[in-house]
């Protein structure tokens, strides 16, 4: 379900693009103003207050300029209402009697620390992430929400703790193989994190730009507990392994002898025989011989 909150259809403010005046030419018309305000007052050619007037409309075109860097924007406001967004580098002009804020546009990083949360299973693991992430609407960062970073941040991780109970750690016996896991399946789970922060930063006009899990581990009071798990569950697969190979080398062996004529044993001595060789070739210490003095039947 989606949350009315986030939805930008709900949103009535979006960032107008605001369209400034060259700066440059403006300080030469301020110059010019006061050049001439200057000669007027000197040389007395006109009434005294005009002479002023020169000199403070030269000094109010100069109050209008503002200068921006690469990737970084000004939300201009007249007397308390949105007038837009300039994102012009260089030196510009505006109206003098706008106020603006200026606001970065580049990529920014948020690195969560690790949080403790439950996954599917109910499992406490830590999980961390890093977000990269910029400012992409202006107008909703600035008049959507009190303070945009700090909503990231609080967001961000709300979206964390939300995705690990999404998934489990790792799969296990009651789970299906194939399905997702949060370590298993990184990419995946990369993708549904940083579509979620996606669908949460829109109130807020941020952008998403890529999100990884940085830290991913069980909790310090089940580590040890879940390493042993894994633990045995290697070494029943080796031992299946070994086992397997063991009783096809067994096989071999039977079939070879079998085929070459060189022994005739009855069932019980090709039982002891299986057996023998399968505690040979599957112990995990080397075999000590034993020389028999008697025949194969004493």
């Amino acid at each position: 379900m989606t949350n009315p909150a986030l939805d930008v259809h709900r949103l009535e403010r979006t960032e107008a693009r605001y369209h400034s005046l060259n700066g440059y030419s403006m300080v030469l018309a301020a110059v010019a103003l006061l050049a001439l305000g200057g000669f007027v007052l000197v040389r007395q050619l006109a009434p005294v207050y005009v002479g002023i007037l020169l000199v403070l409309a030269s000094a109010a075109l100069l109050s209008g300029l503002y200068m921006l860097q690469p990737n970084e924007g000004i939300v201009l406001t007249l007397f308390g209402k949105y007038q837009g967004t300039d994102r012009s580098e260089g030196l510009r002009w505006t109206n003098p009697f706008q106020s603006g804020r200026k606001i970065s546009l580049r990529a920014r990083n948020l690195h969560t620390p690790a949080l403790k949360v439950n996954d599917k299973r109910g499992n406490p693991v830590e999980i961390g992430a890093a977000v990269v992430w910029r400012v992409q609407d202006t107008a909703r960062a600035v008049f959507e929400i009190d303070d945009y970073t700090r909503f990231v941040s609080i967001q961000a991780e709300a979206a964390i703790r939300h995705l690990a109970t999404q998934y489990a750690y790792d799969t296990g016996e009651d789970l299906d193989p194939d399905e997702t896991t949060l370590r298993a399946g990184l990419d995946t789970v990369a993708d549904a994190l940083k579509n979620e922060l996606n669908h949460r930063f829109v109130s807020a006009g941020v952008e998403v730009l890529d999100a990884k899990l940085t830290h991913l581990a069980y909790a310090p009071e089940i580590a040890q507990v879940m390493l042993r798990r894994q633990q045995a569950t290697a070494i029943v697969s080796a031992r299946h392994q070994i086992v397997a190979g063991a009783v096809g080398m067994v096989e071999a062996a039977l079939k070879g002898l079998s085929e070459r004529n060189l022994l005739t044993l009855d069932d019980e001595r090709k039982a002891s025989m299986v057996s023998n060789l399968l505690v040979v070739l599957c112990s995990d210490n080397d075999a000590q011989p034993v020389i028999n003095t008697g025949t194969l039947y004493t």
